[in-house]
């Protein structure tokens, strides 16, 4: 017998070998193979057998695939299960969706007894939250997402998430994913970690996250800690929308921690040179300034010259004139001009002057006599100034002569 019979024989046993490993091919065997070709929205998948297998873009996934590329490439392996056979059609229809639902319920079953975190791709979004391709349709509801409450999942398509499983029913088929019990986990211990490390009087660097009508919540490496609206400035502060923004980088000192409650209370003022500490370097004894009217009392009024800087002027300092009450010619919120006569950052005390930045009104002149008014006596005892005085002196004194003329 030649050599090139011998090899015929060979190759011709061979493949009739490998005919007969799959006369019993039927419904439900699983085969492995190469795809070797993307045609009409199928998949043509060789399996050694004598006519090649199609995957249906139907059989390619749990979830619903528009273009057959998106979900597979020529020259990958897959793992299928037989759906159907015809051999007279040569007709051989696979399920890569069915094997890989059967290989997905046996991992997800094991991630959800063991809380384990695993990635998935968000394939798709759709209402109420988006989803992933696990070997079966992930659920991730909106509110499973993130920490934060999410209103556009439009860009979140193709990205890779953290997720732990939150319900698993596989009779209803059903998968329920959860991104934000993953990122609160981390968020907790990250808190606690962060906690223990804050000493109360460190100073430290914060991100403004959030803005509300009684503070602002800075991030301080990764966890929240409150400014109290009244910690926000030294001088007042109605909102602090007024004077932070979210994003704002801002040093803060830690004021207290509470790790029970998970609380950290912060401060940007104490973290900033108080107002006395810069008043000595402002202002100077003598010094003419702008203020505002504070606080009226009944012995004088409180004069803001700085954020924080607040000095008295007495009742006796505030007029020219005399006044009962400051609130005769003050009010809340006027501006003023004031003297400082006195200055001192320790005690944290000023006394100022307004009439001192004003000029003393002109002496008032003095009232004109009544033309009633009794004339001062002339200093000569002979000289009367009444009338009846006068004409009897005269008579007395001038009649003799006065008679000549008569």
């Amino acid at each position: 017998m030649s050599e090139e019979i011998k090899n015929q024989e060979v190759t011709e046993a061979a493949t009739q070998d490998e005919l007969d490993s799959f006369v019993s091919l039927k419904k439900g065997d699983t085969v492995k193979g190469t795809i070797v070709k993307l045609e009409d929205n199928q998949a043509y998948v060789s399996i050694g057998y004598k006519y090649d297998g199609v995957i249906p873009v139907r059989e390619l996934s749990s979830l619903h695939v528009d273009n057959i590329g998106d979900a597979v490439q020529v020259g990958q392996e897959v793992e299928c299960k037989v759906v159907s056979i015809d051999d007279e059609k040569e007709r051989l229809v696979l399920s890569k969706r069915a094997i890989d639902s059967e290989n997905a319920w046996e991992q997800l079953e094991k991630h959800f007894e063991s809380g384990e975190v695993f990635e998935v791709t968000v394939s798709d979004v759709v209402k109420g939250g988006v989803v992933a391709d696990v070997g079966v349709r992930g659920f991730i509801p909106a509110s499973m997402v993130e920490r934060h409450f999410v209103e556009d999942f439009s860009d979140y398509k193709g990205r890779t998430l953290r997720v732990k499983v939150k319900e698993l029913d596989r009779e209803a088929n059903k998968v329920i994913l959860s991104q934000k019990d993953v990122l609160e986990a981390e968020f907790e211990a990250n808190k606690q970690k962060v906690i223990a490390e804050l000493k109360e009087g460190q100073e430290i660097e914060g991100t403004v996250q959030r803005l509300t009508q009684f503070g602002a919540f800075v991030d301080v490496g990764g966890v929240d800690g409150l400014v109290h609206v009244s910690e926000i400035a030294w001088n007042h502060v109605d909102k602090p929308a007024d004077v932070l923004s979210e994003g704002d980088k801002v040093n803060v000192k830690v004021l207290k921690v509470d790790p029970e409650k998970g609380k950290i209370s912060l401060s940007i003022k104490a973290a900033q040179p108080g107002p006395w500490e810069t008043a000595s370097t402002q202002f100077n004894t003598g010094d003419i300034v702008s203020g505002v009217v504070k606080r009226l009392v009944q012995f004088g009024a409180f004069v803001e010259i700085a954020p924080g800087v607040e000095g008295l002027v007495h009742i006796s300092q505030i007029s020219h004139k005399h006044i009962g009450t400051p609130n005769e010619v003050l009010k809340e919120g006027q501006e003023v001009q004031v003297k400082i006569l006195e200055l001192s950052t320790a005690e944290q005390r000023a006394s100022l002057s307004i009439k001192e930045t004003e000029e003393a009104p002109a002496p008032a002149p003095r009232a004109e006599k009544s033309k009633n008014a009794p004339r001062e006596e002339i200093d000569n005892p002979n000289v009367s100034l009444s009338n009846q005085g006068l004409s009897i002196t005269l008579g007395e004194r001038f009649g003799d002569k006065l008679s000549k003329f008569k």
